[in-house]
């Protein structure tokens, strides 16, 4: 009798409510042994949902109910954990309320215990029933724009008089669509005028008179459509011709009266929504005699001007700047053409005049300039596009803007029709110089030191310089006589020895070209050779290097610089070193600090044979200092200023090493190439072969 009470008091929340079942863990009541389990799970029928009461509630307590618990699903999302001891009461108000499947949905229940329990628990046990889900007064989404009607598994809506259910069988609206087609005057308005028209209306009007004839609109005075504080369209009327849609119209002005719609057939749609109080328009329709109108297209003039023209008058159509005339879907270079007005109200020809585009920009296809926020749908005139340069070792050369202008052309704000490039960043290495080695017995160069540095093993060995990241320079006689795609250059290195086998921070850069200078005579033997005059070669490589902290390319210095005496710059290279008074070639790169020399002292020069002196030229300069020295086999690699230690970057590729005396006669005076000559010669020929 007790159970009975108690189950009147629980379903009494719902007249609907439908008994189903229990359930309750294994060995209610007398309690759960270690290890044992429930899996339970139940859906509600549509329009229906499903719903557990507890009644008690005894398992083992535990922190987040990681012991023994009881966990509640809604379509397999996780509603409830419980665990402990819950009174009726508590049940009853905090917990029951959750345990409620959504419409038509499931609700599942699982049950476990561990081995841990220091007494016995009574467990759980509860009743699941289904209800009846009212849709009209829990469901805002129902969707019924009028009335609401609810039935046991579903509802369904019904309308005010006047009104009739649409498709959806949610939406009330009204009949309001009528074929006038043969009508050559009449009035047309909005449903209910001149009272509130009607909530979600779906007009449509259908005009239609002789082809030689085109309907004209006179609205009346009052012009009341639903419009929003900034200015946007929420009712709507529209007017669609044969040449095209005039409207939206809304808010408090009517349209110019009369209307000419140019077209002998009309359609007018009129749209509202669900809310409002709106009055609506009134309009009446007639007709007269085609004629042509004073715009024939958009985006341009026509001359003569007038309000309206009659057949048989031409007109001259200009297009607007920045717009073309477009013949048969092809833009041409046009910005004006003739045309005669037709008895049917007709331009004929008829060209609209187009917005120039001037297409998507010409971008290398190296990755490195980047476009901002921009496509092939944002190219026509006055549209602007935004460049950028992708990685932090290169710098913008141009403008960043560029705007679409009249001519078709991209345009910088400078009106320079030539678009960005990145350049790299040249003469600035991340890790400073901090020390002032020595070529000879010197101390050794740290990897980031000298990023341009590159080592070229065979045939000969000797070095080179990282100019940008496509080229290189060298001396002419390291890579005299080499075929173009056979030389290999090493960069983003100091070990010398690390060119042999797979190490990830060496690059090796094949070449693709090597340019000797011109002026360099390559018809001497090397052995013979008393003169080094244009001692300078490009090498092209085969493929862009990424650019980073260990390699970077060195600036070309500006021409006519001039050079200073004692003026200190570094030299570096892995040539011929000094080890305890003997002489090798060095594993590690080293770099040494040396100063320009005097005219006079460079004139001195040593010689190749007992007869034969070396051969000084404008195009050289010569360097050293007491104990430092490039030697043999640093030839081809840089000479820059200022001085490595100082920190003052960009650095510049002054000199490129040459030639000079043996090392072990101790002349401490080496020759170098002076680049600034070869500056011009540099760009001019990396110009001409990047465009080839």
């Amino acid at each position: 009798m007790l159970r009975l009470s108690l189950l009147v008091i629980l379903l009494s929340h719902s007249a609907c409510s439908m008994l189903l079942g229990w359930v309750e863990s294994p060995g209610y009541p007398s309690g759960y042994l270690p290890h044992a389990s429930l899996n339970w799970s139940r859906c509600a029928p549509k329009g229906h949902t499903l719903s557990i009461r507890l009644i008690h509630l005894d398992l083992e307590d535990s922190r987040d109910c990681e012991n023994d618990a009881v966990k509640v699903y809604s379509n397999g999302n996780l509603i409830y954990v419980l665990c402990g001891k819950r009174e009726f009461e508590e049940l009853q108000s905090t917990v029951n309320p959750l345990l409620v499947s959504s419409p038509g949905g499931c609700l599942s229940l699982s049950f476990h215990s561990d081995y841990s329990n220091t007494k016995r628990h009574t467990g759980f046990r509860g009743f699941y029933t289904v209800q009846d889900f009212n849709e009209c007064e829990d469901d805002p989404e129902n969707g019924c724009t009028q009335f609401c009607h609810n039935f046991i598994g579903g509802y369904h809506c019904s309308c005010r008089h006047g009104y009739h259910l649409g498709m959806d069988k949610h939406t009330c609206t009204v009949s309001c669509s009528k074929d006038l087609s043969g009508l050559n005057k009449g009035d047309i308005s909005s449903p209910s005028w001149p009272g509130s028209y009607a909530e979600n209306a779906n007009c449509q009007y259908t005009l239609s008179v002789e082809a030689h004839l085109q309907l004209e609109l006179h609205f009346s005075g009052v012009f009341d459509v639903e419009q929003s504080p900034d200015g946007q369209c929420i009712d709507a009327l529209r007017i669609e011709t044969l040449s095209g849609t005039l409207g939206p119209f809304c808010g408090d002005s009517p349209p110019p009266s009369p209307l000419l719609t140019h077209s002998h057939h009309v359609k007018i749609h009129f749209t509202s929504d669900g809310f409002g109080t709106n009055n609506g328009f009134s309009f009446h329709f007639k007709t007269r005699g085609k004629v042509c109108p004073a715009v024939v297209t958009s985006h341009s003039t026509a001359t003569p001007h007038k309000p309206e023209h009659h057949p048989g008058q031409t007109v001259t159509v200009t297009c607007d700047l920045g717009h073309v005339v477009n013949i048969q879907g092809i833009q041409t270079l046009s910005t004006e053409y003739e045309t005669t007005c037709l008895s049917t109200g007709q331009w004929v020809p008829y060209h609209p005049c187009e917005s120039v585009n001037c297409g998507y920009p010409d971008i290398p296809e190296d990755g490195i300039l980047q476009l901002v926020g921009s496509d092939n749908s944002h190219t026509q005139f006055e549209d602007q596009i935004h460049f950028y340069c992708s990685s932090k070792y290169y710098t913008l050369d141009g403008d960043d803007t560029y705007t679409c202008s009249a001519s078709g052309e991209w345009v910088s704000s400078g009106g320079d029709s030539k678009l960005p490039k990145c350049n790299p960043v040249c003469g600035m290495p991340e890790k400073e110089s901090v020390s002032a080695g020595r070529i000879l017995g010197g101390q050794n160069a740290v990897l980031g030191e000298i990023p341009w540095q590159l080592l070229i093993k065979r045939p000969s060995r000797g070095g080179a310089s990282l100019i940008n990241d496509r080229w290189a320079v060298t001396a002419a006689h390291v890579v005299e006589g080499v075929e173009e795609t056979s030389l290999q250059l090493y960069g983003g290195l100091v070990d010398g020895k690390k060119t042999s086998y797979a190490v990830s921070d060496v690059v090796v850069m094949d070449s693709e070209k090597i340019i000797i200078h011109p002026g360099y005579d390559t018809s001497i033997p090397p052995e013979r050779r008393t003169n080094f005059d244009n001692d300078i070669a490009l090498i092209r490589l085969a493929s862009r290097v990424n650019l980073g902290p260990k390699l970077l390319p060195i600036c070309l210095p500006p021409v006519n610089r001039g050079m200073v005496e004692n003026e200190q710059g570094t030299v570096s290279g892995w040539g011929i070193t000094e080890v305890r008074n003997t002489f090798a070639k060095s594993r590690i790169l080293k770099y040494a600090h040396i100063g320009v020399y005097s005219l006079d002292v460079c004139r001195d020069t040593p010689y190749s044979s007992p007869n034969n002196r070396m051969t000084f030229t404008d195009n050289m300069f010569c360097a050293g200092a007491e104990g430092k020295d490039s030697c043999q086999q640093d030839s081809g690699g840089p000479f820059v200023l200022p001085m490595l230690s100082t920190g003052s970057g960009p650095y510049n590729l002054v000199g490129i090493v040459s030639w000079g005396s043996r090392c072990n006669e101790r002349k401490f005076k080496g020759y170098y190439t002076k680049v600034e000559k070869y500056v011009h010669w540099i760009k001019e020929t990396m110009d001409k072969v990047d465009k080839s």
